[in-house]
């Protein structure tokens, strides 16, 4: 077992990460930029280490300076929690060559997944569908033209080291294709520092399903159901839930043992999630995340695991103690990002919150690293809580939720709890018929 864990994170994933350390008897090391000072997560760890100025690129980017943090603490293992350096290879290939562990998977297997046009191309390989679209990336127009003809409009094209919506352009038409790919090609290079580019068909109204895994260090591999991610905007998730309503038992066996079957044959350690685009019964690889995802306690909730912690049991050379057979499925669980944005233009509202009261009773969870008197810097994700409600059934799950948002206070500064408040009780999404486009044609439709 390791003996301290330094977590290169902020926020709640790292106040979420410090918990199981702290569940386990682990020693835990924060690390923090100036502007978290006063963070939640360097209140409650054992220690803390202040690795640069308020930029990414300066603290929680800069690999040197979390090594240094490991050195100086005397940490034996890094948890990258989600974003920043969690699916970095180059930052786990130097830490093994400090001898500190990563708590994720080996580097060859973030490399492999996260470039998007080989981890499409292993998927296939290893037996999971895929979108119809180009065998690799587009290095022409032609190239980008036969191809669309092939597939057929609309497509969308996507940055091979693409995330969060970025580099994404979807074409309707041959007329659009040329401009689409410039566009595309250069916030790709902005964002990435890399511009290549692929085609796929565009889907018109699928549903986003993942499905949540974790193996070992000993072959054993289990998944955790799936969770439906299609309440979006701009490719940004906004509210997470399980299990979804267009997916019953024997579709969540054959998705998620084929999910499996094909990260076994990879090798795969650690937890993943593999996403999908859902549409006409039929499912299509999208990506794959080699880390821990924000939306895990919905999966948490329904299933009686601490991802979080057997996350870090595996990475410590320890067997998964559950068989898929153990893992049982019950009730409904749903999680909102709360956001420091308006609820409205959705543009970010940083500032000091003056008043932070969380909700509470039964089946009512928030993870989340603010409190009364915190400021919200500018410079990071706007995300500054979850609130995960569970219920024995989905229409039980949606009122908690309903009386959960109701109760969140948070004064100083604007948030999207009012969006949530009026989306929940849209007629398609009562009914769990959303998909992706959802929300962006719902605000089209008010203004």
């Amino acid at each position: 077992m390791f003996e301290k864990i330094l977590i290169a994170n902020r926020g709640e994933i790292a106040v979420r990460v410090l918990r199981a350390c702290k569940d386990l008897g682990i020693q835990t090391v924060a690390v923090y930029s100036t502007a978290d000072k006063d963070a939640m997560h360097v209140k409650l760890a054992d220690e803390s280490v202040c690795i640069g100025p308020p930029q990414s690129k300066d603290s929680y980017l800069n690999i040197p300076a979390i090594i240094s943090a490991c050195e100086i603490s005397g940490a034996d293992a890094v948890h990258p929690g989600y974003g920043f350096l969690s699916e970095n290879a180059s930052f786990v290939e130097k830490l093994n060559a400090h001898n500190i562990s990563f708590i994720g998977p080996k580097s060859d297997h973030i490399k492999t997944m996260g470039d998007k046009i080989l981890a499409k191309k292993t998927a296939e390989k290893y037996g999971l569908p895929v979108i119809p679209g180009s065998d690799g990336e587009i290095k022409n127009l032609q190239e980008a033209i036969e191809t669309s003809e092939k597939i057929g409009y609309p497509v969308i094209i996507k940055a091979s080291a693409g995330g969060g919506g970025r580099g994404m352009v979807v074409v309707q038409n041959a007329n659009e294709l040329e401009a689409s790919i410039k566009k595309a090609k250069s916030e790709a290079d902005k964002s990435f520092d890399n511009d290549t580019i692929y085609i796929e068909k565009y889907l018109q109204n699928p549903k986003h399903i993942e499905i949540q895994i974790i193996g070992d260090n000993f072959g054993n591999m289990i998944h955790l159901g799936e969770r439906d991610c299609s309440m979006q905007r701009r490719n940004q998730k906004l509210l997470e839930e399980t299990p979804s309503k267009v997916i019953n038992e024997k579709i969540r066996k054959y998705i998620g043992d084929l999910t499996v079957k094909a990260l076994c044959k990879i090798g795969y350690t650690g937890v993943g999630t593999i996403e999908y685009l859902y549409e006409n019964d039929k499912f299509y690889f999208m990506e794959m995340n080699t880390r821990l995802q924000v939306e895990h306690p919905v999966t948490e909730e329904i299933t009686n695991f601490d991802l979080v912690k057997e996350q870090i049991l595996v990475a410590s050379n320890h067997k998964l103690l559950k068989k898929q057979s153990d893992i049982k499925f019950f009730g409904h669980s749903i999680e909102c990002r709360i956001n420091a944005e308006d609820p409205k233009s959705f543009v970010p509202s940083p500032g000091k919150i003056e008043n932070f009261h969380t909700p509470g009773g039964p089946g009512v969870r928030v993870d989340s690293g603010c409190y009364s008197g915190i400021t919200i810097p500018p410079f990071y994700d706007s995300m500054i809580a979850k609130l995960i409600v569970f219920g024995d059934s989905r229409d039980s799950c949606l009122a908690r939720l309903e009386r959960a948002l109701d109760e969140f206070v948070v004064e100083g500064i604007k948030t999207t709890i009012p969006f949530y408040l009026e989306i929940i009780k849209e007629k398609e999404f009562l009914d769990g018929t959303y998909d992706i486009h959802w929300v962006e044609n719902q605000m089209k439709d008010k203004k």
